[in-house]
């Protein structure tokens, strides 16, 4: 079994609708795939409409959380998308995603950027507005090459010039909310210091006693020697050990499949699930 554990869509920074998402992951020969756009569920119908037969949809969230000022993301897997708590919280990061883009937009204007709002809003179109749809603008005009330049202390990287804070979920807090709709947690991309500070190994033992279930440790921006301690790490905590693409559509170079779970990982996460259930696909749309 090929499975992916961690793509976005439209319905968030990606730039593949659902729809589209599924229908090339399917002809990219992949089994198994999870929607986790982030802080939302809102692109899961769409994917089940159109979901082809032979492939196999996770449903789940990227939630953005934060410990001792350390932004982290934990990958939510088959919760109940209407659990009160959990869709409450949801929300309310998801609220705060446009004044924090509005005030982003503000310190690149002063730095001389001419970037908009309304270029911002075409670019997020109906997804949640985030800093990736930021970094597309100044690609647009010709400020930074790609969307991973702007993620630097220069632009839009945690503390950089241009960042401004948003709403984040403390992931002791996330667990309990995750648990509490019947999902299951994976720390996406733990040692991603190519994205700014990590936290260190001790809060993921911590994490790891408050429920947490596993690590992505199969990840772009993971060197082989990273993984490697990662995967040791993992042993010593007891932590299931994912691999993602964590695939954005254009916005960045993974492709689907770059990274996958082992079908053993996968099989332990849907029978820890109590919330949802993964769908089969029976020929979308």
């Amino acid at each position: 079994m090929r499975i992916d554990l961690h793509t976005h869509s439209t319905a968030s920074d990606g730039t593949d609708t659902p729809a589209d998402l599924v229908r090339k992951a399917a002809a990219a020969g992949l089994d198994v795939i999870a929607l986790t756009d982030h802080d939302t569920t809102r692109g899961h119908a769409e994917a089940l409409a159109a979901l082809p037969a032979g492939l196999t949809l996770v449903t789940g969230a990227e939630l953005s959380c934060r410990l001792d000022g350390v932004s982290m993301h934990v990958l939510a897997y088959l919760f109940d998308p209407e659990e009160p708590a959990l869709l409450a919280e949801r929300e309310l990061v998801r609220d705060d995603r446009v004044p924090r883009a509005q005030g982003m937009i503000s310190k690149l204007n002063a730095l001389g950027v001419p970037v908009t709002w309304e270029q911002v809003a075409r670019i997020a179109g109906d997804g949640s507005v985030g800093r990736p749809h930021v970094a597309t603008a100044l690609v647009e005009l010709g400020v930074v090459p790609t969307v991973s330049d702007a993620f630097t202390q220069e632009w839009l990287a945690d503390g950089g010039r241009a960042y401004v804070e948003k709403h984040e979920t403390d992931p002791f807090e996330a667990l309990r909310l995750i648990k509490g709709a019947g999902g299951v947690a994976v720390f996406a991309h733990p040692a991603a210091s190519k994205r700014g500070r990590t936290v260190p190994e001790s809060a993921i033992a911590e994490l790891a006693e408050a429920g947490l279930d596993g690590i992505e440790v199969d990840h772009m921006d993971h060197d082989p020697e990273t993984r490697a301690r990662l995967r040791g790490l993992a042993r010593e905590l007891g932590l299931l050990v994912t691999g993602s693409s964590d695939y954005h559509g254009s916005r960045k170079t993974c492709v689907l499949g770059e990274f996958m779970t082992d079908p053993e990982v996968y099989g332990e996460i849907t029978r820890r699930a109590t919330g949802a259930f993964p769908v089969p696909g029976t020929g979308g749309a």
